[in-house]
Parts: C-alpha cells; structure tokens; sequence
C-alpha cells in the first residue's frame, strides 16, 4: 500500500446504543465530563437548520480541495455512520455540495464533517442532515487524490480514530475515545442530571447561591458588606 493514498477497514465503532445515550446529553456537559480537555477548533460550525450530530466515525485524510476520498467514503459508511474530513482546513475548493449531501442522505448516514469548505449553502442550511464545516466557498473540488480512509486524524488538536464517537450541537463538535465511552458518558449524564435539578431549582426560586462567596472567602477576595474594614 502507498502511504498517503490508501483505505482501511475499519475494525471496532461505538454501538448504535451508546451513541442514543450521547445524543441525549449536551455537547458541553460532554466536554466538562473530559475535563474541558478536547475540541475541535471553533471555526467547525453546524450549518444545518438544526438538530444533533451523533454517530461513530468514519474518518477520511484527504488532499486540500479534493474529495475523491470523501466520495469513496460515503459509498463505505454504514447507516447512522458520520463521515469526519480533515482536508487540512483550506478554504478554496468546496469538499462537499448538495449532491453528496443527498447522496449521504439515501444511504441513511448521521452526517458529515468537513475540515474545510462546502458550497451549495442555501440547500445544506434549509434541510436537517447534520453538517459541519470551517467555510463556504462556490469553487468546487478536484477528484485526483490522494488521501486515506480510516487513518487517525487530528482537527486543531482533537485525534479522531475511526468508530470513535462524534457528538455534535450549536456549541461545536467533540470526539469521544471509543475506549473512553462508558467512563465519560457515566459522568456527562452525572452532570446532566445534576443540572436539571439545578434548572428546577432556579425556576421554583431556591437556587443555592452560597457557594460564590465561598470561593471569593477561599481566594481571600475582599467582600463588601462582609465585616472587613477597609483600614
């Protein structure tokens, strides 16, 4: 095999379970369960109409401003399966367009992320399939390679390996280690429990306050009204 122009298969994803579970909590209490840790660069946004992005990845390297690869990987994907591009950020040829989009669609696939530029925006940002991209631009791709399926990847910093888990909101996008899902989605639904209690307690009134003035007190912050003079 040529290095820099192959595919792989690949050999382990997340269960269709574990991504419902993820799908179900916020991105960003995902991230506070990572230890804030993990992203993938803010220039990555949602330009769908709406809606959750959850799926396990199939990850492509591609050539800036060529989608050759990224069309062989639509054709591999499973259903509910997202297709996550690092096609090294580059702006100036669109990776995707409507019709891959629809292409994406028939074959029953969870979305598409693109780390670089898309084109045929009015069409994206009207439907719900879920897309991600850096850019927009009306120049299309080159269809020549190379590039490479299922290979580790990394989008300002967040490694992506393939059939790990990718959550995706408003917020942004996040990569959650195949090996990490029990341990991370135990303390995401921790947390997203604990703030629904909170929400309910800030709507009936009681929202405990106190801690704020703790955490000044801890960090010898000078509190008016406190009882410490001013000398």
């Amino acid at each position: 095999m040529t290095a820099g122009f192959r595919i792989f298969e690949r050999r382990r994803k997340v269960s269709a379970q574990e991504v419902t579970d993820f799908a179900a909590i916020p991105v960003a209490n995902i991230s506070d369960s990572m230890s804030r840790m993990t992203a993938a660069g803010t220039r990555l946004r949602p330009l769908h109409r709406g809606g959750k992005l959850a799926g396990a990845a199939i990850t492509v390297k591609s050539r800036p401003g060529d989608n050759l690869m990224v069309h062989k990987a639509l054709d591999m994907a499973e259903p509910g399966d997202i297709v996550v591009v690092d096609a090294g950020g580059d702006l100036s040829n669109a990776i995707i367009g409507e019709l891959m989009v629809a292409h994406a669609i028939q074959r029953q696939l969870g979305g598409i992320v693109i780390n670089g530029a898309v084109r045929d925006l009015d069409a994206i940002a009207a439907g719900s399939f879920p897309v991600f991209a850096a850019g927009v631009t009306h120049r299309g791709p080159y269809k020549d390679g190379p590039g490479e399926i299922n290979v580790p990847i990394a989008i300002d910093g967040m490694v992506i390996r393939p059939g790990d888990l990718m959550v995706g909101d408003s917020d942004g996008l996040l990569c959650v280690p195949f090996e990490d899902l029990a341990e991370v989605y135990a303390a995401a639904k921790a947390k997203n429990d604990a703030e629904a209690g909170q929400m309910a307690a800030i709507a009936a009134g009681r929202n405990d306050r106190s801690w704020v003035d703790a955490a000044l007190r801890k960090l010898n912050c000078e509190l008016a009204g406190a009882g410490r003079g001013h000398g």
